[in-house]
């Protein structure tokens, strides 16, 4: 994510249930009542997901709540929302999603020069006991933090 952008939702979900191995920025076409509910933080990626299909980017169960304010053609807040990448991404993703059995997952919505961007995710999926292990790591950090910063008094 560059400077001069303004991060709308992160999917820390996603972090949680998935090892990412490289991330990717993509775009996504929008309708006009989208964008708008986009810059007012009305947006959810927990259960999206990226799909190729037919050499086009998908992604699907992403939530953009309606806007209030737009008239009587608004979008549908589920509705598969098409990605923009170039052709040769499209496949090489493609390959490696059927080869090693990865998974696209959106991680941040923002917006960078005034267009909605996606940073989507290839990740592989978390056992229970790799998640369990994450959290006491991070639980033995923060008591570690604590007893320094009890210990500086």
């Amino acid at each position: 994510m560059a400077k001069n952008s303004r991060a709308i939702t992160v999917n820390r979900k996603a972090y949680h249930d998935y090892h990412i191995q490289e991330t990717l920025e993509v775009g996504i076409v929008l309708k006009g009542s989208e964008i708008k509910s986009i810059r007012a933080n009305r947006v959810d990626l927990r259960d999206a997901y990226a799909k190729p299909e037919n050499g086009e980017l998908w992604l699907y169960n992403s939530h953009i709540a309606s806007y209030d304010a737009a008239s009587y053609n608004t979008h549908e807040p589920t509705r598969p929302r098409k990605l923009l990448l170039h052709r040769k991404e499209i496949d090489n993703l493609a390959g490696k999603v059927a080869q090693r059995g990865l998974t696209l997952v959106p991680l941040k919505l923002y917006i960078k020069r005034g267009v909605a961007k996606i940073e989507l995710g290839m990740a592989k999926g978390k056992k229970i006991y790799d998640k369990r292990e994450a959290i006491a790591r991070r639980e033995v950090g923060r008591e570690m933090d604590r007893a320094l910063k009890f210990r500086r008094r």
